[in-house]
């Protein structure tokens, strides 16, 4: 329903009285955005300290562990590729290194030329 821009205008009609509720809210809403917000806080300087002390701990269990030494003894050459799981449950079957794979060539491209045929 569309409103009258006389009884907008009309002085006469009674004036109501606003409310006593401040715009920021009651003071409940108040203490409760104030609770909220610190909790926030709080938790956010926990997390960051939590994250500080597993970095400082990760850093000094690093510090503390010695490098690999180098390896005395001459690795071992492979002589075997490495080996295929799915060929040796069976589901694909064995490809050898001495097979080598079945290419074709692709045909000759034809020019188009009528009068050669």
């Amino acid at each position: 329903m569309a409103s009258d821009p006389a009884d907008i205008a009309d002085t006469s009609a009674p004036v109501q009285e606003l409310s006593a509720v401040p715009m920021s809210g009651t003071r409940a809403q108040a203490i409760q955005r104030l609770q909220v917000g610190l909790f926030g806080l709080a938790s956010m300087v926990l997390l960051v300290g939590l994250a500080s002390l597993i970095k400082t701990n990760v850093q000094q269990n690093e510090a503390k562990v010695v490098p690999e030494a180098a390896s005395t003894v001459p690795a071992e050459k492979a002589s075997a590729p490495g080996s295929d799981p799915l060929a040796d449950a069976g589901i694909v079957p064995e490809l050898t290194a001495k097979e080598p794979p079945l290419v074709t060539p692709p045909p000759p491209p034809e020019t188009g030329d009528v009068s050669s045929r």
